[in-house]
């Protein structure tokens, strides 16, 4: 089992970043900012881990473009000769992005896949004194961010564990990785729709199921109840695709045994149920 020593380094340390405040705050941070070219005859794209709610730039010959009416993960820059300023990003979440921007008649890159461990900070306040600090009862504990910025860094992955899939009715179910961690087992799971209706999701379940002994052979089934579901959406519409990490406690399977994730669709019948090896479960990635 490989644990991914490096990565996790980075998050950790990340972690301890200062989170920007909003606007009431005086706290400042001193983030060295990422600089990003463009120019005015090519499209530079910017792919966030969610949708865009809000993009300004600090100068007229600056323009980023999104959708303002239906929320989207990607922007395009344009620029014209001039100097230097600043682009700030808001996703659905309130995580901040900053970037210099910069005009360059050649362009050596023309798309940017943005993780979410480069946002600068959240723009739920934070309130201060001298003697604590006191954030608001939604943000996320240490384990939860663990567990998100590590979900999105497998889903910016390009890793298979092997071929786990099952298809019912145009609705595709498949497993592209399981990885090890910490303790914990994640399961990268991507849902296909290819139908011509939309699928709404009722639930889906991961358990194992084992084969018990004796005269009258018979299946147990337990369910195995995740730590941490990101990127996990209620419905896919016709012709999507979604990709999401479900995050369980480290379990290990007998010969006897094998794990079962199990789709089910809400006012539907179009349900899955994908059997997964034990040999999966016992050597991920």
């Amino acid at each position: 089992m490989k644990t991914y020593i490096i990565i996790s380094a980075l998050i950790l340390s990340s972690a301890f970043v200062p989170r920007l405040c909003s606007a009431q705050a005086t706290a400042q941070t001193n983030t060295v900012l990422d600089t990003i070219y463009a120019n005015d005859t090519k499209n530079v794209a910017l792919f966030f881990p969610e949708p865009i709610r809000q993009g300004i730039t600090g100068s007229d010959n600056f323009v980023f473009t999104y959708n303002r009416e239906q929320e989207q993960y990607f922007g395009l820059l344009q620029a014209k000769p001039g100097k230097e300023s600043n682009l700030l990003v808001v996703n659905r979440k309130g995580s901040i992005f900053s970037y210099i921007v910069r005009y360059k008649k050649q362009l050596t890159k023309l798309n940017y896949f943005i993780p979410l461990s480069n946002s600068i900070g959240n723009e739920k306040p934070i309130i201060t004194d001298s003697n604590q600090v006191v954030t608001s009862g939604k943000n996320i504990d240490n384990r939860t961010y663990y567990y998100q910025k590590f979900c999105t860094y497998l889903l910016n992955r390009n890793q298979r564990i092997g071929r786990i899939k099952k298809r019912n009715e145009g609705i595709v179910l498949s497993v592209e990785n399981i990885v090890f961690d910490k303790s914990a087992l994640y399961f990268v799971i991507q849902i296909e729709n290819n139908s011509t209706l939309d699928y709404d999701l009722n639930f889906l379940y991961l358990s194992v199921e084992t084969r018990q002994k004796g005269k009258k052979k018979s299946l147990q089934r337990l369910y195995q109840k995740p730590n941490y579901k990101h990127n996990l959406a209620s419905k896919i519409a016709e012709g999507k695709i979604i990709r999401f990490v479900y995050v369980l406690p480290k379990f290990s399977l007998s010969n006897d045994s094998r794990a079962i994730l199990e789709l089910n669709e809400k006012d539907g019948e179009r349900n899955i149920e994908l059997k997964i090896s034990h040999r999966y479960i016992n050597n991920p990635n």
